[in-house]
């Protein structure tokens, strides 16, 4: 199979993201051993709150199809998209959790001068304008005062997708109006479920990986916990040929192409890899340049660990691997072969 040429492939484009994750690391020093809450609750200075503790645990047989869907029209979802895109709470949220949240969320028709939250109160919804306007009112003392408005685009109540803390303003329509409701018993459902299944397919690739064989359960809860999710465009160089490893990617999804320079300097494809598969697990054992430029083939997900911080979390892998001799004498000999 011919490549393309240099001046049009790939291969020469801007440093790969992998020289980057270095720097990153350094700042995570702790992992807890349990799954990971997925939001941080700001302080509350000015007052003590009533916050009641809800029971949500990950289904283990939920499928994508069990999800509340509650119909929209296309343009709809795309103006959902656009309103949760610069929200703090949805930042972080994978592609499948966006669609599952936009598929939850209801239609509610309001009438003008209704109240729709109601300062003091326990609220349990987020709200997305999708058409009307609604004025936001915060009563200090014996003073009330509006604050902001809102219009089509625009949301409020999000805080009570962390907690059922009272609220903090008071919102009213000023106009026939209709709205879009996510509870937060769904919003953390959904976060939950979606942590544990990744959880659960992330220690199945680990276990996948001769490297890491020798990881003890609680060592791969702990390895799965710690995988940063990290994603490259059609054609994106992940990592390059001769550069020194420091991250270990397995695929989530997507298709990865590996190349290897001739000594002409074209590039040969030896190597295709998808789903459920990993490279560069040897940059968790040595500094050795990379044996392969690796290029993404259309989108593709994956997760990765650095070496640092895969130290940081178990010690060196050499130590893990001379827990199983046979595994230990097969990896180094792989290594003297082949360098990632």
């Amino acid at each position: 199979m011919s490549s393309p040429s240099t001046a049009q492939h790939p291969l020469s484009t801007d440093e790969p993201i992998d020289v980057l994750m270095e720097h990153e690391d350094e700042a995570r020093d702790i992992v807890s051993d349990d799954i990971p809450s997925m939001l941080s609750v700001p302080t509350m200075r000015s007052r003590r709150v009533s916050v009641s503790a809800e029971s949500i645990q990950p289904s283990l047989n939920r499928s994508q199809r069990e999800y509340i869907v509650h119909p929209k029209t296309d343009d709809q979802k795309q103006r959902i998209t656009a309103a949760i895109a610069n929200n703090f709470l949805f930042k972080s949220l994978d592609d499948d959790q966006v669609v599952h949240v936009i598929n939850a969320m209801a239609e509610k028709k309001i009438s003008n001068s209704t109240t729709v939250i109601e300062q003091g109160a326990e609220g349990d919804f987020y709200y997305i304008v999708e058409s009307g306007t609604f004025d936001c009112f915060i009563k200090q003392g014996e003073q009330t005062n509006k604050v902001t408005s809102y219009g089509p685009g625009g949301g409020f109540g999000e805080l009570a997708l962390m907690y059922n803390a009272p609220r903090a303003a008071t919102i009213i329509a000023t106009s026939e109006a209709v709205l879009w409701a996510l509870d937060r018993i769904t919003f953390r459902s959904i976060l939950m479920d979606s942590t544990a299944r990744k959880r659960r397919m992330y220690e199945q690739f680990l276990s996948e990986v001769p490297i890491l064989r020798s990881l003890k359960t609680y060592e791969r809860h702990k390895i799965a916990d710690a995988l940063e999710p990290v994603q490259f465009d059609d054609q994106e160089v992940v990592m390059r040929e001769g550069d020194v490893g420091q991250n270990f990617y397995l695929i989530e999804d997507g298709e990865a192409i590996f190349y290897k320079a001739a000594e002409d300097g074209t590039q040969n494809e030896v190597n295709r890899s998808s789903k459920g598969d990993y490279f560069g697990e040897l940059a968790l054992l040595h500094d050795n340049p990379r044996a392969a430029t690796v290029v993404a083939c259309g989108r593709l997900k994956c997760v990765t660990l650095g070496k640092k911080a895969f130290t940081r979390l178990l010690g060196p892998v050499m130590d893990i691997l001379k827990r199983n001799s046979e595994n230990y004498h097969a990896i180094l000999r792989e290594a003297s072969k082949t360098v990632d």
